[in-house]
């Protein structure tokens, strides 16, 4: 092997390296991530293949991706790929990246599905981004039908591809609108879940706090919650005596220091068996869960 050579092994080093030295917090699986999109291997498989030289046309489009990153995008817009819980999402610039919390989000929205003892459970999303959502909600429990809204046309396309590429076409309706001002009139009171990631973050710590990789590149759109981080929660607050059936469940991720707010809110509002709030895995408050009364 001649020193031009760039093996799995030598790009790996050389990129884990100049990753670092450009400020990237996990700089190994940076590059891991980049040189398996690259390559098509998985990460297991790069280390299986460490002599294996890479080809000029994919050392071309490790170069450019390396660029990418080292200039502070996210990882997810450079690979165009994300795992989430069972399923594997496409991710492109201007729709919010998938985050680990959000799967937390997912576990009660199924005990909402489940609660109901049926087959044929109806859930609605707001918001729904890449899908990941309500995709999870469709793949995992298979009959579930589930209407997913956006007010983005870019985030309706991406989640209708990923819907496409999972084969969930026949239960998951992607509609484009703000809240659920496009839904069907007529399965208004049907649904047993409401469950949604919207706008939450509060204006000022989205400014002055959030890490420049999610602000400068990630949508204002799905980040900004208002001054209070609850501008969206309230108008959902709204949505759910209308949208759900009887005992449905009404599911919301939120900001860490909103969920007591939001709480309040929901307990003065009325007409729910139940209201808690629920800590994510780094055990912060991340989700309002509340049931309404049969």
């Amino acid at each position: 092997m001649t020193h031009d050579t760039w093996t799995i092994k030598r790009v790996l080093d050389w990129t884990s390296g100049y990753l670092e030295r450009k400020g990237d917090e996990h700089p190994r699986l940076s590059a891991e991530w980049l040189l398996a999109a690259v390559t098509g291997l998985s990460r297991v498989e790069l280390y299986v293949n460490f002599d294996r030289p890479l080809e000029a046309a994919e050392l071309s489009r490790m170069h450019e991706a390396i660029e990418r990153r080292a200039a502070g995008e996210p990882l997810q817009y450079v690979t165009g790929e994300m795992p989430f819980r069972h399923i594997v999402l496409k991710c492109e610039r201007g729709v919010l990246i998938p985050r680990p919390e959000t799967e937390i989000l997912v576990e009660a929205a199924l005990e909402g599905v489940d609660a109901t003892g049926e087959k044929d459970v109806r859930v609605l999303e707001v918001g729904t981004g890449t899908g990941c959502v309500a995709l999870s909600i469709s793949s995992e429990r298979p009959g579930t039908h589930v209407v997913a809204t956006d007010l983005s046309e870019r985030a309706v396309l991406l989640a209708r591809r990923n819907r496409e590429a999972l084969g969930l076409d026949e239960v998951v309706d992607v509609v484009e609108c703000d809240l659920a001002s496009g839904v069907d009139p007529e399965l208004m009171g049907t649904f047993s879940v409401l469950v949604s990631n919207p706008p939450y973050i509060p204006t000022r710590v989205l400014a002055e706090e959030v890490p420049a990789e999610v602000r400068d590149f990630e949508p204002g759109l799905a980040l900004d919650g208002g001054a209070d981080g609850l501008d969206v929660f309230r108008r959902l607050l709204a949505l759910a005596p209308v949208a759900l059936a009887p005992g449905g469940m009404l599911a919301v991720e939120l900001f860490e220091g909103a969920l007591d707010a939001a709480a309040e809110l929901a307990r003065a509002q009325g007409g729910w068996a139940s209201v808690e709030v629920r800590e994510d895995l780094t055990r912060r408050p991340r989700v309002l869960v509340a049931v309404r009364g049969e």
